[in-house]
Formats: C-alpha cells, structure tokens, sequence
C-alpha cells in the first residue's frame, strides 16, 4: 500500500478545463482515477499501467480526458478538456502496489456549472 495525495480540483464552467495530479509516496505498477457522484457509486475513469506505458479509459471520457503520468516521481496526471456538468464528482486517485487497487487517495472535488 502506498500513500496518495490528489490536487486539482475545483470549480469551473462546461467547457473549461482542469488538470488533476496525484503523488504516492512510494513505487506503483499502475496508478489511475475513479470518480464519484453525489448518491451515485464510485466509477472507473482511467489508469495508466508504467510498464508499456498502457491506459484505459472510460468511454464517457474518451476524446475529453488525458491521462500521464511520471513513473520515476510517482506522479499521475488527469487532463481534463471539455468538462461537462455530468463529469461533476469527488475524483479518487488509485493505485496498485500489490492488485488493483490497493491504495486510495482522499479524494478532490470537481464541480462543473452549466
């Protein structure tokens, strides 16, 4: 397990950008996001494996979201273009040290006004 701590959020208008980033205290085999909205449960939103690299993403983002990373800082990004009302949501950095997913972040507030 490792420690994460996210920075990034906060309040913008449909169309606006922002860029999460995310720092574990230690070495990860992949590192990601997930997302979750009030009354709704936590979602996948994307994750990047270091060896390759690989990334994923859900189709919802697709197009919109970047997802990079620094291995060797044990640093994720999330760039996060074309913002809509929906991607509105505490967004959770991940990480796998051991499986997917092993640690959490505390989460960053990402709120979208229309």
């Amino acid at each position: 397990q490792v420690q994460l701590v996210e920075s990034g959020g906060g309040l913008v208008q449909a169309g606006d950008s922002l860029r999460l980033s995310c720092v574990a205290s230690g070495r990860t085999l992949m590192m990601g996001w997930f997302r979750q909205a009030p009354g709704k449960e936590r979602e996948f939103v994307s994750r990047i494996r270091w060896s390759g690299p690989s990334t994923w993403y859900r189709d919802s983002v697709k197009g919109r979201f970047t997802i990079s990373g620094d291995n060797a800082k044990n640093t994720v990004y999330l760039q996060m273009n074309g913002l809509k009302p929906e991607d509105t949501a505490v967004y959770y950095c991940a990480a796998q040290k051991n499986y997917w997913v092993d640690s959490w972040g505390q989460g960053t507030q990402v709120t979208v006004s229309s």
